[in-house]
């Protein structure tokens, strides 16, 4: 099936959609219960769908199919319970985190769909950059192929409630990448992890705001797909 007909059924046109980037740091708790917040306030009706920017302090986060064993390094960082599907993952400064809290009753309330298209939404920000993002069957999240290897540049774990989406995906700009090594990530232990400043670029987390705003429209809100 081609990309454009696994994305049509998260397709709005009509759906306005707030965008709101905090500066700083945000605490994970606090970003926890902001999200429960939102998500009741637009299944209620009274609110719109929301993108929300932002970067934590240093912890890890667990998803509900994480394993123990996966956590390397207990006393390094914080660790939260997530609620969110998925393993241990980082978070951390020079890391954009994207939650996106869309209404999937009014998108076609197909979960796999709106996965397909958040990684979708990644590759395409990351082709702004001249990165060559890549799915893979058997794993969830975005990956980049080097000599001899291949490491994730972009983490995905979402939770659906009531119809609507939270929690969301992360993409390495520029973290601490030596702060991975606390945990497996996403239980993957064979492959690594990079970032834009890895790969070589000096990229602001303005210029990519900016893509990721574009290619959400691309993505979400256009008719107009291409494969």
């Amino acid at each position: 099936m081609a990309i454009r007909d696994q994305l049509k059924p998260v397709i709005s046109d009509t759906s306005p959609v707030r965008w709101e980037v905090t500066p700083g740091l945000v605490g994970y708790p606090e970003a926890l219960l902001r999200m429960e917040r939102e998500v009741e306030a637009i299944r209620n009706g009274q609110a719109t769908e929301l993108i929300w920017l932002l970067e934590h302090p240093p912890l890890y986060t667990a998803g509900t199919s994480a394993n123990p064993d996966d956590l390397v390094s207990p006393g390094r960082f914080p660790v939260f319970d997530a609620g969110r599907g998925g393993q241990y993952t980082y978070h951390g400064p020079g890391q954009r985190v994207a939650y996106v809290m869309l209404d999937l009753r009014k998108r076609g309330s197909d979960v796999r769909a709106f996965v397909t298209a958040l990684e979708e939404w990644i590759i395409r920000t990351l082709m702004v950059f001249a990165i060559n993002g890549e799915r893979r069957e058997d794993r969830v999240g975005v990956w980049v192929s080097r000599p001899g290897r291949e490491d994730k540049i972009a983490a995905l774990g979402i939770r659906v409630r009531h119809g609507i989406s939270f929690h969301g995906m992360s993409i390495n700009l520029d973290p601490d990448l030596s702060h991975f090594d606390g945990i497996v990530p996403c239980g993957i232990s064979e492959h690594g992890v990079t970032s834009f400043r890895d790969l070589g670029l000096s990229t602001s987390m303005h210029e990519l705001d900016a893509a990721l705003a574009a290619q959400f429209a691309a993505v979400f809100q256009r008719e107009n797909i291409v494969t």
